[in-house]
């Protein structure tokens, strides 16, 4: 049985637009052992991913020492694997790979890591993120046509979300998921819509249908964006925190229709097939979202200011897909 390693050291969002190319190697290698080395803030999207086996974890971010690292190749050589592949396309990446002696290495292609690599291959980040990964599937010969993320909700995640929803009497709600990672606010990319924007968004949405069932949905990062929205809106809007990934899932898989920015949300619902509507600003749609009429980016005039994005051009995106969600 062989042993696979697939290193990632993104969010969960990232960690996401990774499931098909995880996907393809549980297909590739059916009765393969396939493990998976995270960061910590990112092992809740394994929650809903059946391809892995097991979830590492190790703080990339959290500026490691060399013994952290030494450490780290210990425990990967000990375990024996016989393939690893990495998103990561520095030389450095490429020499940790090297040192762990795992005979097969595959990743990208980049200054000096082709010494270190039995197999690179080209980056082409210009293109949607998670056929960017998929790309690494080509190192091993693998040809599968590229699918769209898929999540896997479990039962009792199900139950949850049905829970949370059974006083809507089978009625889909719109969801809005404000917030994103508090780790982007830190690294100066300013993904967030403000609250007052968002607030005039729900009010122009209700005025259009008062009887549409409207969730917030707080992040972990959100409770003072949620405050505010509390505050300001009136009772027909209810809140709601998922207290994980599954269970967000599991309430994203039951909705009309998600409104977020760029971050983890977005991801999940183009992972269960459920329209959206997302807000970018300082990032590219065309990178994290696919090509379908079902995901919707509304794109700030001003890159670095998502909230130049016009309330009336949020609102109009989002009744387009709720009238079709009703038509189907």
């Amino acid at each position: 049985m062989a042993r696979i390693l697939a290193l990632n050291p993104g969010g969960i969002g990232d960690q996401v637009l990774f499931f098909p190319t995880l996907q393809g190697l549980r297909e590739n290698y059916p009765q393969s052992r396939l493990e998976v080395i995270v960061e910590p803030r990112s092992q809740g999207a394994y929650q809903v991913c059946p391809s892995v086996d097991e979830v590492l974890l190790f703080d990339f971010k959290a500026e490691p020492s060399l013994a952290d690292w030494m450490n780290l190749i210990g425990i990967i050589r000990d375990r024996q694997y016989d393939i690893v592949l990495s998103v990561g396309s520095t030389s450095l990446v490429a020499i940790l790979l090297w040192m762990t002696g795992i005979p097969k290495r595959v990743g990208y292609s980049a200054w000096l890591t082709e010494r270190f690599l039995t197999q690179s291959v080209i980056l082409k980040r210009e293109q949607y993120a998670a056929r960017m990964y998929y790309d690494l599937l080509s190192g091993l010969g693998i040809t599968r046509p590229f699918s769209l993320p898929v999540a896997t909700v479990k039962p009792e995640d199900s139950r949850w979300a049905e829970q949370t929803l059974a006083t809507l009497a089978g009625r889909r709600p719109l969801l809005l998921h404000p917030g994103a990672s508090k780790l982007a606010e830190q690294k100066g990319i300013r993904k967030l819509y403000p609250a007052a924007q968002w607030v005039q968004v729900v009010q122009k949405l209700l005025a259009r249908d008062s009887d549409l069932p409207l969730l917030v949905v707080q992040g972990p990062d959100d409770a003072e964006l949620v405050g505010t929205l509390k505050n300001e809106l009136d009772e027909r809007v209810r809140f709601v925190a998922p207290p994980d990934v599954g269970k967000l899932t599991g309430l994203i898989a039951r909705s009309r229709l998600l409104l977020c920015v760029d971050s983890a949300p977005m991801h999940l619902a183009v992972a269960t097939g459920t329209p959206l509507v997302a807000l970018f600003g300082p990032t590219l749609p065309s990178r994290l979202l696919p090509e379908d009429p079902r995901f919707v980016a509304v794109v700030s005039p001003e890159r670095n200011s998502v909230e130049r994005i016009g309330v009336d051009a949020v609102v109009a995106a989002a009744g387009k897909l709720l009238a079709k969600s009703a038509i189907g």
